[in-house]
């Protein structure tokens, strides 16, 4: 299940506003690579929607089938909120309506480890 976080104004190349809902996944304990500790953490990703601000606030809140999951792209820049450090990244986060089954959860867990 994912949930519906928040929701911000976009522009198409258009000039055309529109609005996306910001999703977050499930919590994750996620194991640092420098101090070897655990931490929890959560996917987040944006979808566009036709909806307008008053239908996008109301969501908030509301949980939605399907997973957040990570995919290769073309690398970009990404400038870390807070310490406004650049750093570059090749891969980003979308909204997969589906839930995964049982056994896409535990091959995943091996192909991870």
């Amino acid at each position: 299940m994912v949930t519906v976080i928040n929701y911000e104004k976009r522009n198409s190349g258009s000039e055309n506003e529109f609005n996306a809902l910001i999703l977050q996944g499930e919590i994750e304990m996620v194991q640092s690579k420098v101090s070897g500790r655990f931490y929890a953490t959560a996917k987040q990703c944006s979808i566009s929607c036709t909806f307008n601000d008053i239908m996008c606030q109301g969501l908030i809140g509301k949980t939605l089938p399907g997973t957040i999951e990570k995919m290769e792209c073309e690398e970009y820049e990404y400038i870390i909120p807070g310490t406004g450090e650049t750093v570059m990244l090749n891969y980003t986060y979308y909204y997969n309506p589906t839930d995964r089954t049982m056994e896409q959860e535990v091959f995943q867990l091996k192909s991870e480890a």
